[in-house]
C-alpha cells in the first residue's frame, strides 16, 4: 500500500512521540525480517573475509602412516620447514595427515580403522592432496605394492643439493606391482595366479637422520613421495630439509 505524504508524516510524528521501547516494539514489528536478512549477510559476508584472510595454502601435504611424533618433532616437520623454505607462516602450511593405520592384518577392533584410513589415503592421493609419506615398514610396503610411491633413484639424481649422496645412500628398494590377476582366478576367469613384480628404489630410510633422534620409533621408518604430486620439487627440498637439520 502507497501512503500520501499526510500519511507519512502523520506516521514519522506518531514514531517520535513513542517512548524508546515503543519504537524498539515497532521496529521489530514491521522490519524484523529486512533487519534479520542485513544480519545474516553481514555473518555471511564477515565469515568469507575472515575465512579469506586466515586461509593457508599448503606447501605440502605429508601422511604419518603408521607412526606418530610428539609436538615437538611435529613443529619439525610443519612449521620449522616453512622457515627453512623462506615461506610466510601466515599464509602457508605443511598440511599433516595424522593418526593414519594401514595393515593387511588389521584385526577385528583394528579392521574399521585401517579401512577409513585407506579410503582417506586413497582419496587425498586421487585428489593430488598428499605428497610425502613418512611410514614404517608395513606401511612402506603396502605403498609401494600399490605403486603410490615415485622412483627416487632419478629423482634424487636431479636433485643438486649438498646432500644428495647421503640421500642416495639411504635409498631403499621394494617390490611393486606391475600385474595381478588374483581377481580374475577368483572370478574364474584365469585359471592360474600370476602376479609380477619389479624392485623400485622408491624410498628413503630416515630413521638415523638427527631430526628423528627424540622420536622413539618403533623400528624404522621411510620417506616416500608420492608418485602423482604436482609438488615435486618443494618434496625434494623438504627431504633436503630434512637431512640438513
Amino acid at each position: 500500500m502507497i501512503l500520501s505524504e499526510q500519511e507519512k508524516a502523520a506516521h514519522l510524528a506518531a514514531f517520535k512521540n513513542m517512548s524508546p521501547s515503543k519504537k524498539l516494539e515497532h521496529v521489530f514489528t514491521y522490519y524484523k525480517l529486512p533487519i534479520f536478512l542485513i544480519l545474516l549477510a553481514c555473518m555471511v559476508l564477515g565469515s568469507v573475509i575472515h575465512r579469506s584472510l586466515t586461509h593457508k595454502q599448503p606447501l605440502l601435504h605429508l601422511a604419518l602412516v603408521n607412526v606418530s611424533v610428539s609436538d615437538d618433532t611435529e613443529k619439525l616437520l610443519t612449521s620449522d620447514f616453512l622457515t627453512y623454505a623462506d615461506a610466510d607462516p601466515k599464509k602457508n602450511e605443511v598440511y599433516l595427515y595424522q593418526n593414519l593405520y594401514l595393515s593387511e592384518n588389521a584385526d577385528t577392533l583394528n579392521h574399521e580403522y585401517a579401512y577409513a584410513s585407506k579410503m582417506k589415503v586413497t582419496g587425498a592421493i586421487s585428489a593430488k592432496q598428499m605428497d610425502l609419506v613418512l611410514m614404517n615398514r608395513e606401511g612402506y610396503d603396502i605403498f609401494s605394492n600399490n605403486g603410490y610411491l615415485l622412483d627416487l633413484s632419478e629423482s634424487l639424481s636431479r636433485y643438486d643439493g649438498e646432500f644428495s649422496t647421503a640421500m642416495e645412500q639411504l635409498l631403499t628398494e621394494n617390490k611393486v606391482v606391475i600385474s595381478d590377476n588374483s581377481l580374475e582366478v577368483m572370478l574364474g576367469v584365469a585359471d592360474e595366479e600370476q602376479i609380477i613384480t619389479e624392485s623400485v628404489q622408491n624410498a628413503i630410510n630416515v630413521s638415523a637422520l638427527p631430526i628423528f633422534k627424540t622420536a622413539a620409533f618403533d623400528g624404522d621408518v621411510y620417506l616416500g613421495i608420492i608418485a602423482n604430486s604436482e609438488r615435486t620439487d618443494t618434496a625434494l627440498q623438504y627431504i633436503g630439509y630434512l637431512f640438513s637439520s
